[in-house]
């Protein structure tokens, strides 16, 4: 978890501030996976922090939930065309992909257990996507 806080630190994900006058909080919540290699065995531990995008509400707290997409025709047209000229294929993976998406709305957010400071009544405003927001795949 502690390595995961300080990604999305590094990354500049939140910035701590007090909440405005009429805004609200989300919640979020830790998520804890345990990720195998092919025969069973632990390859390691994930955790995850994530928004409970599911207490935003439309035309307050998002707007746009479009997430472009291609269609799998598309893919297999262009593997074919690329088979056919003979041209060489790459593939890559952005990690935390969701992570990097600048968001255009206020969202306010309370902090995650174990950033929380005594005494502090301190929210997170996004200033980058964090998993399950409305935004996030945008």
């Amino acid at each position: 978890m502690q390595s995961e806080l300080a990604a999305l630190e590094a990354n500049q994900t939140w910035s701590l501030t007090s909440l405005p006058p009429g805004k609200t909080a989300i919640g979020c919540h830790w998520i804890y996976k345990i990720k195998r290699h092919s025969d069973g065995t632990i390859e390691r531990h994930k955790v995850q922090l994530v928004a409970k995008g599911y207490t935003q509400l439309e035309g307050i707290d998002s707007h746009d939930t479009f997430s472009p997409t291609a269609k799998m025709i598309t893919v297999r047209c262009l593997l074919a065309l690329a088979a056919a000229q003979n041209w060489s294929l790459h593939q890559l993976d952005v990690h935390n992909a969701f992570l990097h998406g600048d968001l255009h709305e206020e969202i306010y957010m309370c902090p995650p257990p174990g950033l929380q400071r005594q005494g502090e009544n301190l929210v997170c405003r996004l200033n980058k996507s964090l998993y399950e927001l409305k935004q996030a795949s945008r």
